[in-house]
């Protein structure tokens, strides 16, 4: 079955809960004598159209499974942040299709590209960047977490 999106604030109980879980593996996966990981949770207006949307996905039961958001940063620069899905639903193309499904969001808000940040240590989230199109870039922010940041053009089909 098809994963179902359902646009949510990041205040949303589901949503801040699969945050706090995205952050707690983020943190425990990082090596703490580099300086660790650096948890921010997101600015709830810049994730409410038209800033940006920040999606839950539910699973055939309706449970909330995983998030992602994208947020603008320019008139036609759109960012991909927290890409997440609890174990229950990875290997089902559900990170591919939340990618895609944030892609013609950020493209209806006027998005001609997409932009995001992540760590060489989140082997699986690199490879779904690159084979989903996104090429590495020069770093576009300061985010300390992150080691590759990438970029990809968007079209609206």
């Amino acid at each position: 079955m098809d994963p179902v999106f359902r646009a949510a604030p990041v205040t949303d109980p589901d949503a801040h809960e699969l945050l706090a879980e995205y952050f707690t593996e983020r943190t425990l996966g990082f090596d703490p004598t580099a300086g660790g990981y650096r948890t921010v949770f997101p600015v709830p207006a810049t994730f409410e159209p038209p800033a940006g949307v920040f999606l839950v996905i539910e699973d055939d039961d309706g449970s909330p499974v995983g998030c992602g958001g994208i947020r603008m940063l320019e008139p036609h620069r759109a960012e991909v942040k927290h890409l997440y899905l609890r174990d229950a639903a990875r290997g089902r193309g559900w990170g591919r299709a939340l990618l895609a499904e944030l892609e013609r969001r950020a493209v209806a808000f006027g998005a001609t590209e997409a932009v995001l940040d992540t760590n060489a240590n989140l082997t699986a989230a690199g490879s779904l960047y690159r084979t989903s199109g996104y090429v590495e870039i020069p770093p576009y922010n300061d985010n300390p977490n992150a080691t590759t940041w990438f970029r990809k053009e968007l079209s609206a089909r």
